[in-house]
């Protein structure tokens, strides 16, 4: 039960021993290997990270590998040290304090259990080494056993429990010291998909019952979408975007966020916006779209004028339209419920989704569909900066 403030905090990792910063044949930087900054002082891993978690917060750090996001929830553990910037837990300064003294408590992608220890034992070794009484230490662990439903397993050793058992082990061990702050990296990853969606719903449920704030990193979006109050998008060490789950869907704030949130992954497509008496239009394949009042008067207040832009529509809100703009059809998955057709527009790959009861027939691999979509749907963004132009 804490705030958590992290202010403009980076994380510099310098050059490996015996790497200069420069090469000494040409005195350049070493060559860049990843997207990550590379500066005087290292690689910047984490930078102008700014977050200000509430009380009782869910937030989850979301991005692909490589991005900071482990790196930044270590760094909040006192597991990496801090590089600059300032973090504080419940309104202190904690930058130089040591991980045992911070009140928190993390679960690790691998479950870090003691093999030679019972499930009882792994729960309990924390709140011994306090010295807290056996009274006491007993009542916690029982009680933690019974929210997680692993009370039957509290006698077994790890290697005896499935990968989902063992989470659950992890989990408890973590909740019986009723933490400020929960920290949990990337805890379904091991798991099946089957066993991804159970614990997931189980951590939504455990979230109700523990009064705490929860930090939670994935590269799952679709954990970001189900368990945070926020989600914290990153790339390249940087925030792209902070909000809810529906503000990061409704309103990407770039190209990567709309192309990294959402299964399937948005359509991008090149296309004309064009300013005609305070009104918006979208031009692609020869057909004009207006775009809703709402957008409108977003690129009013900024001021955006008529300009190439990259359209994003997401597969979702693409119709198929006998008015529509051409496509070829590449490939028809079935999916059950709905049709995935993947195609091919305006020298584009793009996927649809199309409902079943909606389709009287299956079109085949070559045919010629036709799409289109509504105004309210349509996202546009700067071909320049790849930024939303509505924000």
């Amino acid at each position: 039960m804490a705030t958590v403030q992290l202010k403009n905090i980076k994380k510099v990792y310098p050059y490996v021993s015996g790497e200069s910063k420069k090469s000494k044949k040409n005195d350049v930087l070493p060559e860049k290997k990843t997207n990550l900054q590379i500066t005087d002082e290292g690689v910047l891993a984490v930078q102008e990270f700014n977050l200000d978690i509430a009380d009782k917060e869910f937030i989850v750090l979301v991005g692909p590998s490589g991005c900071g996001k482990s790196t930044t929830l270590r760094m909040v553990a006192g597991l990496e040290s801090i590089s600059g910037g300032e973090l504080y837990i419940d309104g202190n300064l904690v930058n130089h304090v040591a991980p045992k003294d911070r009140d928190i408590a993390m679960v690790f992608q691998n479950y870090a259990l003691y093999p030679h220890m019972t499930v009882y034992e792994n729960m309990a070794f924390s709140l011994r080494l306090k010295h807290l009484p056996k009274e006491e230490i007993d009542e916690k662990v029982k009680e933690a056993a019974e929210i997680l439903e692993i009370t039957e397993y509290l006698q077994r050793k790890p290697k005896a429990l499935s990968g989902g058992q063992r989470q659950r082990v992890a989990i408890g061990r973590a909740i019986v010291r009723s933490p400020k702050v929960m920290l949990m990296d990337e805890p379904l990853s091991n798991l099946d998909a089957k066993l991804r969606n159970e614990m997931r719903a189980e951590i939504i449920k455990l979230r109700k019952r523990i009064d705490t704030t929860f930090i939670y990193v994935t590269h799952d979006q679709t954990e970001a979408m189900t368990l945070g109050d926020r989600i914290v998008v990153m790339k390249d060490g940087k925030i792209q975007q902070i909000g809810t789950p529906q503000e990061v869907f409704n309103h990407p704030a770039n190209l990567f966020v709309a192309g990294f949130i959402g299964m399937p992954v948005m359509n991008f497509f090149d296309a004309q916006l064009s300013e005609e008496n305070g009104k918006y239009f979208v031009e692609l394949g020869g057909k004009k779209i207006e775009l809703s009042p709402d957008k409108e008067e977003r690129l009013k207040e900024k001021e955006v004028k008529s300009q190439p832009v990259t359209l994003g529509v997401r597969p979702e809100h693409v119709e198929l339209k006998d008015d529509g703009i051409a496509a070829t059809v590449d490939v028809s998955e079935m999916m059950g419920s709905s049709v995935h057709l993947h195609l091919t527009a305006e020298g584009r790959n793009m996927i649809m989704i199309v409902p079943t009861v909606s389709m009287k027939s299956f079109p085949d691999m070559g045919e010629t569909v036709r799409f289109g979509f509504d105004g309210m749907v349509a996202h546009v963004f700067s071909k320049e900066t790849e930024e939303n132009l509505e924000f």
